[in-house]
This record gives structure tokens, C-alpha cells and sequence, in this order.
């Protein structure tokens, strides 16, 4: 059987390159796909310059070089200060700690604060929206929290939609990743599959991990195996 190994796809949500702290305004959030390195910054708009892009990447070497090069760089200063920041022990600290989070990082501080991000955290953040909200004598500072905090609070909860999404879509196709490569007869499996509905992009996104996983470690046997059974089930999901 080809050896398994279980990876992270899905969609998400991208933010602008600040902190929301220092935002004006709060910002529209949109569904581009997972970036939890958030290397790629702002998604960049326009068709057309996006292919150009991409063409120079394939046909110039310096330039895909560089571009490697650059997305290496900027993992490691992102490693490198995420590690350096102090996670808060308490729900008011953990606020500030989202408040002053890089938007680029707010998919990464999701995924590894998820469990943190419950009704509690919620609860006292719309508290303390209330609280300014109904005040009697307010101020621009006061003002402004309450632009921060509505940011954060609309920041999160796509943000965890999406993540929690991402992890129910994980689990099946891992469920189904196995059922496939253990099956004794892959097609009618495949069948089934399609019948129930369990073919997708993140069982595609899988078994393209796996594959690239069983290339690097030299198995050749099960890498042409799963490039088969991806065949398959592309066939199969824009059939």
C-alpha cells in the first residue's frame, strides 16, 4: 500500500498588509485560498497581469530564481517573528495580541490559537463593544477602539468559519484518501465515491502531497500508484 502522509489545503482569508490595529477603517475580507505563511502579501488583481507573471516565471530562469529566492526570505523573517512574539495567558492579552497581528499572519494565529478562540473570547470582546458603544462621554480614542475591535471580531469569525471548514474538508479526505488506497478494487471504489458525492479538490490536494511526499523519498512504485488514482479522480470530479 503507498505510504500515507497527511497535509494542510483548503480556502481562506486574506486581510491587507497591516496590523488591524492600524487600520482606519474596517476591511472587506475575501476568500482567495490558504496562504498560512502569508507569503503572497495582498492578492493581486487583474487577469492579465497575473498570466504575464507567470509567464515570465517560466520563461526567464533569474526571475523564477529570484522569486524562489525572495519567497524563502520572506518564510524565514516570518518564522523568525512569529517565534519571537508572546503569546498572552489571559483573553484581554490574547485581544491585543490579534489587535497587533500582521493581517498577513491572522490565518496562521487562527490555526494555532483555534482552541483559545471560543465564547469566552467572544464574550468579552463584545462586552467591551458594548460598553463603548453605550458610553456616555465618548472620545476619538474610544471611537477608534470600537472601529479595532468590530475589524477584529468580523477578522475572526470568517477566519475561523473558513478554518474550521478547511478541517472538516481535511478529515474527509483523509477518510477517503485511505479508503481509496486500501481498496482492493480502486474503480469501484472511485464509483462509490463519486456516487456519495466524496470526490474533491481537497482529496485532489491530498493526494498530490502524497505523491510529491513518495517522489522525495524515492518510492516510485506508490508515487505512479497515486499518480494513477489522481488521474482517476480528476476524470472523475470534471467529468
Amino acid at each position: 500500500m503507498a505510504a500515507l502522509s497527511f497535509g494542510f489545503t483548503a480556502t481562506t482569508i486574506h486581510l491587507p498588509s497591516t496590523s488591524i490595529r492600524s487600520r482606519p477603517i474596517p476591511q472587506t475580507i475575501t476568500c482567495i485560498g490558504w496562504d498560512p505563511e502569508g507569503l503572497f502579501g495582498k492578492p493581486q488583481t487583474g487577469h492579465i497581469a497575473r498570466n504575464e507573471f507567470k509567464r515570465r516565471l517560466e520563461k526567464d530562469a533569474e526571475a523564477r530564481e529570484a522569486f524562489e529566492r525572495h519567497v524563502r526570505e520572506e518564510k524565514e523573517r516570518r518564522k523568525a517573528l512569529r517565534e519571537s512574539r508572546v503569546i498572552p495567558d489571559n483573553v484581554t492579552g490574547l485581544i491585543e495580541y490579534f489587535l497587533d497581528t500582521e493581517a498577513q499572519d491572522i490565518e496562521f494565529e487562527i490555526a494555532r490559537l483555534r482552541p483559545r478562540l471560543n465564547e469566552e473570547f467572544f464574550s468579552h470582546v463584545k462586552l467591551e463593544l458594548g460598553e463603548l458603544r453605550f458610553a456616555v462621554n465618548k472620545t476619538e480614542a474610544m471611537e477608534d477602539r470600537v472601529i479595532e475591535l468590530e475589524a477584529l471580531q468580523k477578522a475572526l469569525e470568517e477566519g475561523i468559519e473558513a478554518y474550521d471548514k478547511m478541517q472538516r474538508e481535511l478529515v474527509k479526505a483523509r477518510e477517503g484518501l485511505t479508503k481509496i488506497l486500501t481498496s482492493k478494487d480502486v474503480k469501484a471504489t472511485l464509483l462509490d465515491m463519486v456516487e456519495r458525492n466524496e470526490l474533491n479538490r481537497s482529496l485532489l490536494a491530498l493526494l498530490d502531497e502524497n505523491i510529491a511526499n513518495a517522489q522525495m523519498g524515492n518510492q516510485k512504485q506508490a508515487a505512479a500508484f497515486m499518480e494513477k488514482v489522481r488521474g482517476a479522480v480528476l476524470k472523475y470530479i470534471t467529468a
